[in-house]
């Protein structure tokens, strides 16, 4: 039984420090019973009392990883049911699935299509995360495919209920750590000592959330602690149903046997309509499918999704930023225009993207603003004249340019006089008040 904050709060050293980030141990306590502290935030707890704390400090949902080096991923080690409660932590892994019945050229394709699912959306990079091998040939066709898609670099998740296939391949992938779908009532026993065997985590799939919990149970007493849960929905009604009610037991109630990553198959129960299995799969993004496994990486699938699963995944406290520097667009030379703006990522992309657009190349200064808005930026006195023009000074522009205009968003003209004092020799130009302005307005001053 999970202790509570009082519990907890008997074996911490109940100094009130604060160099916990909590202004008492009290408080402390209540987070560490929530699972929105680590134990390690204290400098002062005991031995002893980590020892009992173990299972209180934990987070509710176990992380797992699958891969390894660059292209691993972790999911689960969730503590929020809603990311507007504090945030999600590891985001989703989306990736496609292949027969290993497939022809080599199919195989390939689809390793290509993996790693060609390579996107950059505001300073952020979003890829399928991995191939799901399908057992449907022979155990050594099933072991050969899996080696060539970890050979490629991708992290590879084993599609089969037979316990020989499942050791064939672990025999020639398990250094690279692959995720071994799955564990049934029927095998149990063999797939779980696989798992032990190589050191692999473990899927376990069953029909329901009872029958589910009482495998995990069982996986858990044998030692193994990486699994992933598979409820075996037949319908995108009974998945949500399924995923909410997991999500739940395992953060509310603490309900060890729940408290794992989930991983789904949206193809499954669209009817071979890959749109359906889109909406399938923004479905379980959402509601809290942790790895989704498509029937393909087509880039008109995988970009929207991993947009979503961007916006879903940064932190709501916390705006994105891009890095502050100067950006060189479209190979701009020393008459090119210099603009400025805020690090806020959407700010970036877009004013990047207009100018791209445009296709005049253009210098575009982007000043820390600790992640805000022109506007807001400006209010919170994150934009303003000192800011902007130590950044110009400290950048190196004037060395890059053979002019000295700078052009600022018209949202901010007023600060244009005291700008100018501040940036000795430079003329402030007050831009366009919209991005997809500046483009004409920059055309318009050349001409």
């Amino acid at each position: 039984m999970a202790l509570t904050g009082l519990d907890i709060f008997k074996l911490l050293p109940k100094t009130n420090c604060g160099e916990c980030g909590t202004p008492t141990c009290l408080a402390f306590a209540m987070k560490l019973a929530q699972g929105q502290a680590e134990l390690t935030l204290c400098p002062y707890v005991s031995d002893e009392a980590k020892a009992q704390l173990a299972s209180a400090a934990a987070p509710p949902m176990r992380a797992v990883t699958v891969g390894v080096g660059d292209s691993a991923f972790t999911v689960g080690e969730e503590t929020v049911l809603f990311r507007h409660d504090k945030t999600f932590v590891n985001p989703a892994a989306f990736g496609a699935s292949i027969d290993s019945g497939a022809s080599d050229g199919e195989i390939d394709a689809a390793i290509a299509a993996c790693k060609a699912a390579d996107f950059e959306r505001v300073q952020q990079r979003l890829r399928c995360g991995f191939l799901a091998v399908r057992s449907t040939g022979d155990a050594a066709r099933f072991a050969e495919v899996a080696s060539k898609v970890a050979a490629a670099d991708v992290p590879v998740v084993l599609v089969t209920e037979d316990p020989a296939h499942a050791e064939a391949a672990l025999g020639a992938i398990a250094s690279s750590k692959p995720l071994l779908h799955a564990a049934t009532e029927s095998n149990a026993d063999a797939m779980i000592e696989l798992a032990k065997k190589h050191s692999v985590p473990l899927a376990i799939r069953a029909k329901g959330l009872e029958a589910l919990s009482a495998l995990t149970e069982k996986a858990a007493d044998a030692g193994l602690t990486d699994l992933v849960i598979d409820s075996a929905p037949t319908t995108a009604g009974e998945a949500l149903r399924d995923h909410v009610f997991a999500r739940r037991a395992a953060l509310n109630q603490k309900f060890a046997p729940l408290g794992y990553p989930v991983i789904t198959f949206p193809a499954e129960i669209s009817g071979g309509d890959q749109m359906l299995e889109t909406v399938y799969a923004t479905a379980d993004l959402l509601k809290y499918g942790s790895i989704i496994v498509l029937s393909s990486a087509e880039a008109w699938q995988m970009l929207p999704l991993l947009v979503a699963r961007q916006n879903i995944y940064t932190d709501p406290q916390r705006p994105m930023q891009a890095e502050a520097k100067i950006y060189e667009i479209g190979t701009p030379g020393p008459d090119a225009p210099f603009v400025v703006t805020t690090n806020f990522s959407l700010t970036y992309f877009i004013v990047s993207s207009e100018i791209e657009t445009a296709k005049v190349p253009m210098y575009l200064g982007i000043v820390e603003s600790e992640g805000l808005s022109v506007l807001t930026a400006w209010a919170a006195g994150k934009f303003v004249p000192e800011r902007i023009a130590k950044f110009v000074n400290d950048s190196g522009i004037a060395e890059k340019v053979s002019h000295r205009d700078v052009i600022i968003p018209g949202a901010v003209a007023q600060i244009s006089g005291e700008l100018k004092e501040e940036l000795d020799g430079w003329n402030v130009v007050v831009g366009p008040y919209e991005a997809a302005d500046l483009g004409a307005f920059v055309k318009k001053r050349a001409s």
